[in-house]
């Protein structure tokens, strides 16, 4: 089954996009947001403020998990 890419529920601060891209490429959620933050000094801010925005309305929010 192909992975798909949704925001976490579980892992995140503001929207979790970074926590769902996290979980998507199975690594660090930390490593994610420096990653997002350098990106965003890098760029002027503003064109990594848009893509995440673009991001938080475009990807879906995880599906609640089943309870056994």
């Amino acid at each position: 089954m192909a992975k798909k890419l949704y925001r976490s529920t579980s892992q995140k601060m503001l929207a979790g996009v970074c926590g769902g891209l996290a979980e998507y490429f199975d690594t660090d959620v930390s490593i994610i947001r420096l990653l997002t933050v350098g990106l965003a000094l890098v760029t002027a801010f503003f064109p990594m403020f848009f893509f995440y925005i673009i991001a938080w309305i475009v990807i879906p929010l995880s599906p609640p998990k089943a309870q056994s």
